[in-house]
Parts: C-alpha cells; structure tokens; sequence
C-alpha cells in the first residue's frame, strides 16, 4: 500500500502550477499524473496547496554533541521538517569536533533515532578546528560525510588550506570554508564596519575580513582543481570575487542566508538586541543589494539557513559578550516567499531551485527533485494562510530570531522524507 498526495499544485516547466497527484511507493515516488485511482493507498487530500520537493539545507548547526542546551540533533530536524526541510548538512564545530569517524557515526545514529530530517554532517578540515593537523580525510568520508569545514572559525594558514585543497581533490570532496581573516578583527567587536556601529561609536568588523579569505581561497582553488564552497556570503567584495572567480574557470560556488537577503545594519534597533548578532554580520545596504544581484545573475548559487541557536540566557547578555548566531529553518521559505516571490523580485520556480534542486546538484546528492522515480522527500506549502512569526512555538530549542512578530505566508503544512509523513501542521492537511 503507498499514499497518494491528491490535488496538490506543483510547478510544470515554465514555471506555472498545475493541479497534480502523486503516487509514492516504499520511499519513492511512482506517478505523478492528474488523476490516480485511490484502490487502497492512503490518500491525502491537498486542496491545491503547493507541493515542492523536500528542501535542502547546507548549512545548519545542531550543536550536538556538546552543547545539547541550545539544541540537539532530534529538536534541530524537528525544527527542519517545520520548515519544510527534508536534509540538512550539519556543521562540525560541536564537542567533541566532527573529526573522527566516531563522532560521525553518533550524529548519524542520533539523526536516525529521530526520525524526522534527513541529516548528514560535515567533517572538520583540521583536527578539533585548531588549523594545525588534518584530519583523515578517507575516513570521514567512508563514514558518511558529505564535505570538509571548519566552520565557525576561518582556516587561517594559507598553506594549511592549500594542503586540505589538494587532499580534498585527491578523496573527491568539496571544500566549504568560513572565510575570516582573524587578523583584520578586533576581538569583541558585534557589528559590520557600517554606520550603525559608527552611530553608537562602536568597533566594527570590515567585510575586508571575508572577502581577502575568498579571494585568497579561490585562487587555491584554481591552484588546486577542488570544489571551493563559500559560506554564508555577506559582502559585495567577495561577490565581485566569486562573480570573477566563476568566469575564470575556477569551480567555486557560494550560498546566502536569508537574513543577509532581508536586512542590513541600518536595521539593527538602537537597543542593539544580541538577536540581531550573527557572523558575518549584517552589512551595509549596498551588500544586501548586490547579494540579492548575485543570487539572481547566478553568481551566488543556493539558500541555506546557517541556523544557529543559542539558550535565551546566552543571548540576554548583551550585544559584546553574546555569542553570534540566529535560527532560520522554520522560517526561511516564508520569508523569503514573502519578500522576494510575492514582490515579484524572484520566481517562484526561482527560489524552489536555490533550495532543492541547486544544493543537489552542487554537492552530489540523490534529492532536490519532484520527478517520477525520485526518491519521495517532498514539503507541502501553503502560499495563502498569513502568519505571525513566534519563537515560542519553534520546535527549535532556540528562540534567538531578529524576525519575531513579522507575518508572512508559504508555511509548511506537510513534509514527508523517503515517503514518510515526519511533519504535519495542525488543521492544514487532513488526511
């Protein structure tokens, strides 16, 4: 017996919604078609509502092990599956470090107890992110990694990065760097060197601090013949970098989070709420407008969250001894939805591509399509209910959110990953 998800819109391929059904078997999906005999499948009764395959998340912190008070790997997919995101790529900077197949084994372990999204880890570039000593990179990824990063912290020797550059290229993984240089930092700075730190007379951090890492990374890049990954990219200088570096041959791609897309420090309230400290900081208006020129022209090539959280007794501490960070995977897709789809700003076939299929394609995995035959993590949104955005009903553990009390609409009503229901809101979708 399979399910049927009837009367669902789903995008064709220009870009319109038609009205669909689909058939799923096992964990894949068996028909797509405008009618499916019921027989005795389950049917799910969608009532046009959108149906999306399920997205994908490159970028998340689950923070276990080690830090199981801001989240854990079952609250994070939880929260993933809320938001409509059926993997998630988690990254290495927990307790002990994902640098030994040990760690990768638990995380994989854990994500399966949980049974919600689909979660694969990161390994660590260097051993316990120190940048001193590589890690065994064959190992981690007979384990089941699917790249290497040190992220939270940049690597900062430039010939420590180019030795990870030539490994990874021999063992076939990608290279995904958080680009800081820590020398053009001053410690204790919250801000981007913008004018709302100049306004209350602040130390700022320069978008210098990315962009020499970026330009630095993707020259060894081509150096090296790797897949160079840019996180969560911030500034117009490591745009303009990425945009040159892709136009000279250089197999570099990058992604933006969500809220580099919708705000910059002119924002930032003049409480300067620690909700709103996050690394790379918020920048100027000019970078958000060549962020969002950059996802357009293709420059910037996927969407992911960077979904960062933290206790609320962390964040209370104000804006310099706060740590960075901010959850994102419950409402990413509604925002941007909002924001971007609704304004006409992007398709949106345009956004679904930078969330499902894009990520991928870029990183070799078997998901990120609504096709017959593939495997059935799809996310069911319903573009019309409007809501109010309130941390207290996150599943996340982590309620640290610039965004509480915005509307939007696009919320997940069900997500299903290999062709199991692991989410479904309450009164939206009724079997």
């Amino acid at each position: 017996m399979g399910t049927i998800l009837k009367n669902g819109k789903l995008l064709d391929e220009s870009g319109a919604l038609i009205t669909k059904s689909i058939l799923i078997e096992d964990t894949r999906i068996v028909k797509i078609a405008d009618e499916i005999e019921a027989g005795d499948h389950e049917v799910i009764e969608l009532d046009g509502k959108f149906v999306s395959a399920g997205f994908i998340d490159m970028h998340v912190h689950l923070r276990e092990p080690g830090f199981e008070a801001k989240e854990t790997i079952a609250t994070g997919a939880a929260s993933a599956v809320r938001g409509g995101f059926t993997t998630v790529a988690c990254m290495p900077n927990t307790r002990p470090v994902i640098d030994s197949v040990e760690t990768v084994e638990y995380i994989l372990g854990k994500a399966k107890e949980a049974g919600k999204a689909r979660v694969i880890p990161y390994g660590s570039i260097t051993v316990r992110e120190l940048g001193k000593e590589l890690t065994d990179f064959a190992a981690l990824k007979a384990a089941g990694i699917c790249a290497v990063t040190d992220d939270g912290v940049g690597v900062q020797a430039t010939g420590m990065m180019r030795q990870a550059m030539e490994l990874a290229k021999e063992h076939g993984l990608s290279v995904v760097a958080h680009c800081e240089d820590e020398e053009l930092v001053i410690p204790g700075t919250a801000l981007h060197d913008g004018v709302t730190a100049k306004r209350h007379g602040l130390q700022g951090i320069p978008s210098a601090s990315e962009s020499v890492h970026v330009g630095r990374d993707i020259l060894l890049a081509e150096m090296t013949g790797v897949h160079y990954h840019v996180c969560h990219i911030s500034a117009k200088e490591s745009v303009r970098l990425v945009r040159d570096g892709k136009r000279a041959g250089v197999n570099v791609t990058t992604e933006v989070s969500p809220h580099h897309l919708l705000l910059c420090d002119e924002d930032i309230p003049d409480s300067l709420d620690a909700r709103w400290k996050m690394n790379p900081p918020l920048r100027s208006r000019e970078d958000r407008e060549a962020l969002i020129q950059g996802l357009l022209d293709g420059t910037i090539d996927i969407i992911a969250t960077d979904h960062a959280p933290h206790t609320e007794e962390e964040k209370a501490k104000g804006l310099e001894r706060a740590p960075f960070g901010i959850v994102g995977l419950e409402t990413a897709f509604p925002l941007l939805y909002t924001h971007f789809v609704e304004k006409n700003i992007f398709s949106l076939a345009f956004l679904i591509e930078k969330m499902t299929q894009k990520p991928a394609e870029i990183f070799g995995l078997p998901y990120g399509r609504l096709t017959e035959g593939a495997i059935a993590d799809i996310t069911v949104i319903d573009l019309e209910t409007e809501k109010e955005i309130i941390p207290d009903e996150f599943a996340s553990k982590g309620r640290n959110t610039p965004f509480a009390g915005w509307k939007c609409k696009g919320w997940t009503a069900l997500t299903l990953v290999d062709g199991k229901v692991v989410y479904q809101a309450p009164a939206q979708v009724e079997a």
